[in-house]
């Protein structure tokens, strides 16, 4: 095998795993696209020591660590991955193809926004999806919540800690009467109707306008997104997918495949930038374990055989 194990997505979570494995004196290889979730955020949030750093920072640091402990790194697309005795194939878009004993997918998710005229242009700048990763630089501000899914009540009373000044836009007929009082009691104002377009000025978020011609000012937005997982690869191997679309896996991060974990947002759509680190790592551990099995099995059946 060219690989103990290889890593595709080179995030949070692979180059977590990357280096815990690296350290374990695993040749691993890491194949990443260059095009992380997070990359128009300007900083990042609730990573212990590394709170207000650029993204872009974070994975130029692990980078540098990985290969610090002989780790291989390359700018990449994994295009299929084939089941081979107890390893694997993994073709590149390059036209390479390498082999590895194990693998660990951390593809992530891609976010599919609501079709409103303006809205993707503001992403992750003041059009924002998670109140613990950006809920702080918007404290006190006019702040309003798309609404439209059954998560979008409990989610604008999350955002309700960050500022007094807080809207819900929902569709008409959207609300029950109970989660009108719940708003209500905590000063949530209601927007009922259907948007028109968001509105800018100075390269700054202004408001919505609403397709009655209403005009609702705003500093910032907070949009829950859909998740989408990056999970063709997993499909494509034959891993066990969810009714909501998502692998399963076991407590670990294994997939439903021997010999494959996943990690980070392609395995968990909620986890953060350090939660997803902290995946990588237990799959990695797990990983590492499993090759241990492997390698004792494979002693004993060469020491077994007289050599």
């Amino acid at each position: 095998m060219d690989y103990d194990v290889l890593i595709v997505g080179g995030g949070a979570a692979g180059l977590s795993a990357a280096l815990v494995l690296s350290r374990a004196r695993r040749k691993v290889l890491v194949v990443d696209s260059g095009a992380p979730r997070n990359a128009p955020a300007s900083h990042m949030h609730g990573f212990l020591s590394r709170d207000g750093l650029p993204p872009a920072e974070l994975l130029s640091l692990g980078r540098d660590e990985v290969e610090g402990y002989g780790g291989e790194i390359i700018v990449g697309a994994v295009t299929e991955l084939v089941p081979a005795g107890s390893g694997f194939w993994v073709l590149l878009s390059d036209g390479r193809r390498v082999s590895a004993r194990r693998l660990l997918v951390a593809t992530g998710l891609r976010d599919e926004l609501p079709t409103i005229p303006g809205l993707a242009d503001r992403w992750a700048r003041d059009v924002l999806h998670c109140p613990y990763c950006h809920g702080y630089e918007v404290r006190d501000q006019q702040l309003g919540v798309v609404g439209g899914s059954p998560e979008t009540v409990r989610y604008t009373q999350i955002v309700r800690q960050w500022a007094k000044d807080v809207v819900l836009f929902v569709p008409a007929g959207f609300l029950t009467t109970l989660q009108r009082s719940e708003l209500v009691a905590r000063s949530i104002g209601l927007v009922e109707g259907n948007f028109s377009r968001i509105l800018t000025e100075d390269d700054q978020l202004r408001g919505v306008e609403m397709d009655d011609g209403r005009v609702i000012q705003r500093d910032a937005l907070f949009v829950p997104p859909r998740f989408i997982p990056n999970n063709d690869l997993l499909v494509g191997l034959g891993c066990e997918i969810d009714q909501t679309g998502w692998a399963v896996k076991d407590g670990t991060g294994q997939t439903t495949v021997p010999g494959v974990w996943i990690a980070g947002n392609v395995a968990n759509p909620r986890a953060q930038v350090i939660t997803a680190a902290g995946e990588g790592s237990a799959a990695a551990m797990a990983i590492n374990a499993d090759l241990v099995d492997q390698d004792v099995r494979n002693a004993v059946q060469a020491f077994n055989m007289g050599f």
